[in-house]
């Protein structure tokens, strides 16, 4: 009984305006909801999606850049309030679930091959 409400609170948080069609590899804009005092604005986050973790409601992914030599990782709820939107800029080819060799990497050897578009 209880497993059932839990899996209707689940289904009630998921989005379904299309916001997690973007795989691991990916280049990416997440466009995060920021609020300062009263007011609120949209932040644009750009990297690379470099893992997705968890189901359902609970999903979240890590996007990485480097910033004036500077690696930076957030990590979003894909079903978050908070993410207003996340616009693929480039698809990439990879052979693994988890890149966390890119944090070893710098400059051109931590590029990764672009997919062919149909």
């Amino acid at each position: 009984m209880t497993g059932n409400v839990i899996d209707k609170m689940n289904q009630e948080a998921l989005r379904s305006d299309g916001c997690d069609k973007f795989e691991i590899g990916d280049i990416v804009d997440v466009h995060v909801k920021v609020r300062e005092g009263d007011k609120e604005r949209i932040q644009i986050f750009k990297g690379t999606v470099i893992a997705r973790d968890g189901g359902a409601a609970e999903e979240t992914f890590t996007v990485r850049r480097v910033t004036h030599g500077v690696g930076v990782e957030r990590v979003f709820p894909v079903h978050s309030p908070g993410v207003n939107k996340v616009v693929v800029q480039r698809s990439s080819h990879v052979r693994r679930a988890k890149l966390y060799f890119l944090r070893n990497l710098a400059g051109k050897k931590a590029r990764l091959r672009q997919k062919m578009r149909a």
